[in-house]
């Protein structure tokens, strides 16, 4: 099996809503077609904070922080058949989540 090829993908957005339904539907999708699926695997969710000036004057040791985090997540596909690489390119993810997607030998 570890000669088997494989397929990974890794999925980020903002938004775990939104991510989660896209591994919802990649995972349906492989399995519709025949092919085994592990994961999906939570990765840690990357946060960033930023800290902004309110007044640069008046208020100048006050401020406001925002957050952003990013949230991902890592599919395997082992042993994918043509028709679930082809079902795959067909897929249409949700606006806002990029799909970073490799094969392996």
């Amino acid at each position: 099996m570890a000669d088997a090829p494989k397929i990974r993908i890794k999925l980020k957005a903002y938004d775990s809503r939104v991510i989660d339904s896209a591994t919802k539907q990649i995972v349906e999708t492989a399995l519709r077609t025949g092919a085994q699926v592990v994961g999906p695997v939570p990765l840690p969710v990357k946060r960033s904070t930023f800290t902004v000036v309110k007044s640069p004057h008046v208020y100048k040791t006050g401020g406001e922080t925002f957050e952003m985090r990013v949230h991902k997540r890592l599919i395997d596909i082992v042993e994918p058949k043509a028709k679930t690489i082809d079902s795959l390119q067909n897929l249409s993810l949700p606006a806002g989540v990029d799909a970073e997607i490799r094969m392996n030998q």
